[in-house]
């Protein structure tokens, strides 16, 4: 299995920038894609961005389009997520995931349940 921890949340002007982290450990050769998604209170778990594991292809939701970005440094096991021109409905807790084998929809895989394994999420709080 893979096992993923978040870390860089807190909490930051409208506008302000933050760069979350997650960092995979044990099977992490089996991994296809890793993706971000975020949650509010009460609401579903929603699709943020994804990219291969391996570099490369990317894809974002149109919510985040222009304003984050998405990276993988594969040398330490990790996973980025730059968040740029923050706003206060970016307010949520941000989870990191892994897709473990190939998925029909490659990089557009968005639905939570085609993912294996999970991190624990960090809390990302905008200002106003």
């Amino acid at each position: 299995q893979v096992q993923l921890v978040e870390s860089g949340g807190g909490l930051v002007q409208a506008g302000g920038s933050l760069r979350l982290s997650c960092a995979a450990s044990g099977r992490t050769f089996s991994t296809y894609l890793m993706g971000w998604f975020r949650q509010t209170p009460g609401k579903e778990r929603e699709f943020v961005t994804t990219i291969r594991w391996s570099g490369g292809s990317t894809y974002y939701a149109d919510s985040v389009k222009g304003r984050f970005i998405i990276s993988t440094d594969n040398a330490k096991n990790t996973v980025y997520l730059q968040m740029n021109s923050l706003k206060p409905e970016d307010t949520a807790v941000y989870y990191c995931a892994a897709a473990l084998g190939s998925r029909r929809g490659g990089v557009r895989t968005t639905r939570e349940s085609e993912y294996d394994a999970w991190g624990q999420g960090t809390q990302v709080t905008v200002s106003s």
